[in-house]
Formats: C-alpha cells, sequence, structure tokens
C-alpha cells in the first residue's frame, strides 16, 4: 500500500446525551454515517466508536469519533474521548440537559480540554422561546467547566439549519487550538482490532505524538510483540506516512488479532515504558455526592485503555466532594502506556459512576513514595519535556539515555543542556558527582593519613565504597519499571550500587582532577607515597643491599618487621626493584647483573643459568627470577636452555 505524507489533521470527539442527534449531526456534516454495526443502525443508538470525517471551508481536514450516548457504554465513550482534547459537546433542543448530559460533561470536565463547541441540536422541533430557554440552561450547566467558553450553535441535521454557522465555529476551534506535538514519539491507542481478508490484522486509534511510516518496525505496548508495518490508511487514503493528530489505520505483517487489544498502543520500538503504577493529582467531578477513599473499587480510563485500579492518596485521607484536587498512587492490575500529562478517568466499580479525573506526573515512580513525594509531583506539574529530563535525573541521580527517554519523551541532550553531566553510559545529575566526589576524597584523605606509604584505594575498592556508602543511606527498590532504574526513597545517591555506574563516576572524577590515577589505584591528586628520609625505609634498604645478591625473600623482610607496605614505597620510589612475588634487589645490584649478563650472553654458546649463577655469586634461586625479569624487560631472549642478548 502506497500514497502520499498525511499532512497533520485534527480530530474531534463528540459527547452528549443518548438519541440527542450526535451521529445524525456526523451524517449530514460529511456524509458518512459513523454508525458502523448493523445493531447500532437496528437500535438507532451508537453503541461503539464511529468514525467520519470531512472537509471544512479553510481546508482544513477534520475527523470526528463519533462517542456512545447511552449510559451502558461509557467504556466506549470514554475510549474514543481519551485521546482527543477538542469536543462537539450535543444537546437536544427538545428535551435539553439529560443524565447522560451531566455525565460526559464531568467527564470532559476532569480531562480537560483545548477546544470545545456545543451544538444545540433539533431546533425544528422547538419555538424561539423554548429554543432560547434550553440555550439559556446549556449555558448554565456548562458555566464554570472547561466548556464555559464554548460557543452554543443552534442546528437541525433534519433540514441543514445553522449548519454553515457550526462549520465555521468547527473551523475556528481548531485555528485556535495549540498545535499538537507532532515530531516527538509516535502514541496509537488501539481501539478497534480487526482482518481484512488479503490484508491481515488491522489496528485503528488516534494517532498522537509523532509519525509513522510504511516499512518502520512498530512494537505494541505493554506485550512488547513487534511487527513490521505493511500499510497505513486515514480516511480511507493509502499513505506512505501518517501524522498526527489523525485517525489512522495500520496494516501490521505477521500478527494475530488475538496478540492486540483495545487499550494497547503501538509504537516505535524502545520509545515508550508501560507501567502498573503511576502518581498524579485527582480532582473530583462536580455534583459528587461522596467522598472517594481509598477501599473502593475503580476503574481507570487513560487513552483507550481501560485497567481496574487502586489509590492511595499521598496528603489527604480521602478525596471530598469540593476539594481541589488531591496527591495520589494509582496502581493498576495490567500495564498501561502513560505519558507525563495525561489526563485520566476514575469510575467506581461498586457505583458504577464516574468519581474522578486527574493527571499523571509520574509514570515510573519510587517503590516507596519518600517524605518529598509531594515536592517532587509539584515540581514536575507544567514542566516541558526538557525540564522534565533534568528533573529525572535529578529524582534518580543517574538515568541511562534510552529510560530518560522512554520515561519523559525527551532526548538525553535535554538533560544535557540543563546542566546535566554526560557519562558514557548514563546521564547523571551535578549533585550525585559532587556527593561522589566528596565522599570518595574523604575516604582518599582518611586513607593516606592512615596509609602513607600507599598510593591510594584501588578501583574495585573504591567502587565498593561508594556501593556501601549508598546501601548505607537506605535500601529501597527502584522503580516499578524501566529495568529498575528508579530512585528509592533514601535518595539519588542509591543509584551507585550499580557497578558501572560508580566506574563512570570515578572516571570523571579523575577526567576532572578532583582524582588522580595510578595504575589501578585512586588517589588525591598530589598524593605520592615516598620512603625518602624515613629510617625504616633506610633499614630495609641497608638490609636487602647489605646480602645481596642473596637478601632475604618478602616473608623473610616481614619476619624482621619490614612489611610489604614499606616494601611496594620503596620500589615505588625506584629504592628497590621487584624482581618476582618473592623477591626485590637493589638498582645497583641489578645494573651489575646486567653487565653480567650482557658479557657471558654475547658469546657463542650463549648463558646458561649455571653460568649466570657462577659469575654472580648466588644460588640458582636467585639467578633463575633475575633472568627471567631480564626477559620479561628486553636485556635477555630465551633460546632452549640458554640466554641471548636482544637486539
Amino acid at each position: 500500500m502506497s500514497g502520499p505524507i498525511e499532512a497533520p489533521l485534527s480530530v474531534v470527539a463528540t459527547a452528549g446525551h443518548v438519541d440527542h442527534g450526535k451521529s445524525s449531526l456526523i451524517l449530514r456534516l460529511t456524509g458518512t454515517d459513523p454508525d458502523r454495526l448493523a445493531e447500532e443502525q437496528r437500535r438507532g443508538l451508537t453503541i461503539d466508536l464511529g468514525f467520519a470525517w470531512t472537509t471544512l471551508a479553510s481546508g482544513r481536514e477534520l475527523g470526528f469519533v463519533d462517542v456512545p450516548g447511552h449510559e451502558r457504554f461509557v467504556r466506549n465513550m470514554l475510549a474514543g474521548v481519551g485521546p482527543v482534547r477538542l469536543v462537539l459537546f450535543v444537546v437536544a433542543a427538545d428535551e435539553g440537559w439529560k443524565p447522560q448530559s451531566e455525565e460526559h460533561l464531568a467527564i470532559i470536565d476532569v480531562l480537560g480540554v483545548d477546544g470545545a463547541v456545543v451544538a444545540l441540536t433539533k431546533v425544528d422541533l422547538v419555538d424561539a422561546e423554548i429554543l432560547a430557554a434550553r440555550e439559556a440552561e446549556v449555558r448554565e450547566r456548562i458555566a464554570g467547566t472547561a466548556l464555559a467558553a464554548a460557543p452554543i450553535l443552534p442546528c437541525s441535521s433534519a433540514t441543514g439549519a445553522g449548519l454553515d454557522e457550526l462549520r465555521a465555529a468547527l473551523d475556528a476551534m481548531l485555528a485556535g487550538a495549540p498545535a499538537p506535538e507532532s515530531d516527538g514519539r509516535p502514541r496509537q491507542f488501539v481501539d478497534r482490532v480487526f482482518t481484512i481478508r488479503g490484508a491481515g490484522t488491522v489496528v485503528t486509534g488516534t494517532l498522537t505524538g509523532g509519525p509513522l511510516a510504511v516499512g518502520q518496525e512498530a512494537e505494541v505496548l505493554p506485550s512488547g510483540h513487534r511487527a513490521r508495518i505493511r500499510g497505513l490508511q486515514t480516511h480511507k487514503r493509502a499513505l506512505e506516512a501518517a501524522r498526527p493528530v489523525s485517525r489512522v489505520a495500520v496494516n501490521l505483517a505477521g500478527t494475530p488479532t488475538e496478540a492486540l487489544g483495545r487499550g494497547d498502543v503501538l509504537s516505535l520500538p524502545d520509545s515508550w515504558h508501560a507501567t502498573r503504577t503511576f502518581e498524579g493529582w485527582l480532582r473530583p467531578v462536580r455534583g459528587l455526592a461522596h467522598a472517594v477513599t481509598e477501599r473502593g473499587a475503580f476503574k481507570l480510563y487513560a487513552g483507550a485503555a481501560e485497567r481496574d485500579a487502586r489509590i492511595r492518596f499521598l496528603d489527604a485521607r480521602e478525596l471530598r466532594p469540593g476539594d481541589e484536587r488531591a496527591y495520589a498512587r494509582v496502581a493498576l492490575a495490567e500495564p498501561v502506556v502513560l505519558d507525563v500529562g495525561d489526563r485520566f478517568v476514575l469510575r467506581e466499580a461498586g457505583r458504577r459512576e464516574t468519581v474522578a479525573g486527574g493527571q499523571v506526573l509520574d509514570v515510573d515512580p519510587p517503590a516507596r513514595p519518600g517524605r518529598d513525594a509531594l515536592t517532587r509531583l509539584r515540581a514536575r506539574e507544567g514542566a516541558s519535556r526538557g525540564e522534565l529530563a533534568r528533573l529525572l535525573v535529578d529524582e534518580r541521580g543517574a538515568v541511562r539515555p534510552r529510560d530518560l527517554e522512554a520515561l519523559t519523551g525527551a532526548p538525553a541532550a535535554a538533560a544535557l543542556e540543563r546542566g546535566a553531566v554526560r557519562l558514557p553510559g548514563w546521564v547523571a545529575s551535578p549533585a550525585l558527582v559532587e556527593r561522589a566526589s566528596a565522599l570518595v576524597a574523604e575516604r582518599l584523605t582518611a586513607e593516606h593519613a592512615a596509609h602513607p606509604l600507599r598510593r591510594g584505594l584501588d578501583v574495585g575498592e573504591a567502587r565498593a565504597f561508594l556501593a556501601g556508602a549508598a546501601l548505607a543511606r537506605g535500601s529501597g527498590a527502584g522503580g516499578s519499571g524501566a529495568g529498575g532504574s528508579g530512585v528509592d526513597a533514601s535518595g539519588p545517591l542509591s543509584v551507585l550500587r550499580d557497578p558501572g555506574l560508580a566506574d563512570e563516576v570515578l572516571g570523571e572524577l579523575v577526567s576532572r582532577g578532583a582524582l588522580a590515577r595510578t595504575g589501578s589505584d585512586l588517589h588525591l591528586p598530589g598524593h605520592r607515597p615516598s620512603t625518602r628520609g624515613r629510617a625504616d625505609a633506610d633499614r630495609l634498604v641497608a638490609a636487602i643491599a647489605g646480602a645481596e645478591p642473596s637478601p632475604p625473600t618478602t616473608r623473610e623482610l616481614a619476619e624482621r618487621g619490614f612489611g610489604p607496605e614499606l616494601v611496594r614505597a620503596a620500589v615505588a620510589d625506584g629504592r628497590l626493584v621487584r624482581v618476582s612475588a618473592e623477591l626485590v634487589f637493589t638498582p645497583e645490584l641489578l645494573l651489575r647483573a646486567e653487565a653480567v649478563v650482557r658479557e657471558l650472553a654475547g658469546r657463542p654458546e650463549g648463558l646458561t643459568v649455571s653460568a649466570f649463577r657462577e659469575a654472580l655469586g648466588t644460588s640458582r634461586k636467585y639467578a633463575l627470577p633475575i633472568l627471567e625479569w631480564f626477559d620479561a624487560t628486553g636485556v635477555t631472549l630465551r633460546d632452549g636452555d640458554v640466554r641471548r642478548p636482544r637486539g
């Protein structure tokens, strides 16, 4: 399937009481009957989502999601309204405001909208006095809600009266709506799955966030199933690429329909994170007659997804009618793909009523909220994607770039532009690096004072020290997903328990000059262990020199009170040379030995161990390690049982 690249469209959801003329109005505006199911046409009401589209006078193309109005089909209504930020709200002039009018308005109010138009339908069935009364009633009902500023347009699908004005109002709504995100991560909540003979599995939904193209590999979450996009279609036109916001049908190659379902999300691989737990704020719907408590069993609706949910309030015991908002943690029975800023609705399962709506603020919160939960959530409200990226890094101390993008929608560069620290495999907060620097400097200061002859700490010791420091500040688990990359309640230092990150932080400190590294040892800049002027070191060197060419072994030296630390320091200073694990010599002895080697090894017969032993005046115990050291340092080359000069 091929075709043009789809220009950005707009999608509008309808809402309103059953039999108030939504589907008839869409049919009159578009020429397409959105009641696609035979049962819907037989019964005269919308059961599932219907779709239609039209081109307005400005040339803007507008798609409609016609949602059910009947109380029994509120779940499908939520699936249609969820991903859409523009609404056509329908009230019949002959019946006026009805129960589902109120419930749909309550849902739209807590979801929030970017634009709305109210159609006062069936005006051909009422006189001017009733029409005026109905218009006043609707204006009163929507006052103080997200629809308060919406224009009210009287119209009739039967006669066509007012439809031109309605189209103009819809056009103006599109013109005034904020431009949707279109170059980010694509996300299409699946609301229908079916099979077309000869094509295979097709999913439909409203595409948001970013484009999809034919030939791309797509991922379905939360299952993680991957498939190639065989074809794209919108408004019955084949496309090479589809852009948001638009209704899109996606033909997936090699995908059984049973692997997909409503509420799944179609996107590009590794660009989103599915979660079972999120945090955000809740607001009661207007007209709520009772408090919402943690004891209730709830249904959550986000996008086209429906999930069983439990709530835990973070700053209150319950959500009461009239409350402004309450912060809460929501635990889901099955994972869902959410974005920071997403709106959602809660219905109480027992009472079968919509009780609250809210906004997602953290899609992968700590395993335990911690004392700073409210501060963390408030900082996220209204934050841009780049600001979210930096906030996440600050919250966790360090985040892998792929996790950062999946959890915030922003690339690592967005956090780096705001002062985060680039590491080879992580993006870290300056506070984490500075805290690690202070901890290691404190540890090395104590190490240098207690062991002045040591170079410092081995890298492995320093890594273990940082992990221990993190563990000492709490043992909370990570976030609810993203590979366990979350912060724990003890603070962002806990992430240093990852040995790879600890190594990268230590490397960063060396590159900054806060630490120095010699071989595998880390030490403070300027620290150099020295044996010069130390009486014990002088006695050690004298003990070695006085016994050469057959000095005491390191074990024998330790028995005489010359410990391994002093020996290592004398070797580091160049006052002794380590030939093997057990033997050290003075440089002067080795220079004399090298002269002997070069003289004897240059002879035609070469140098044997026995000849070297006799010439040096020592035993095989000392002669062989010295010759092997000369082999290793490039002085000699072994040729069978003899040595010859190298080069």
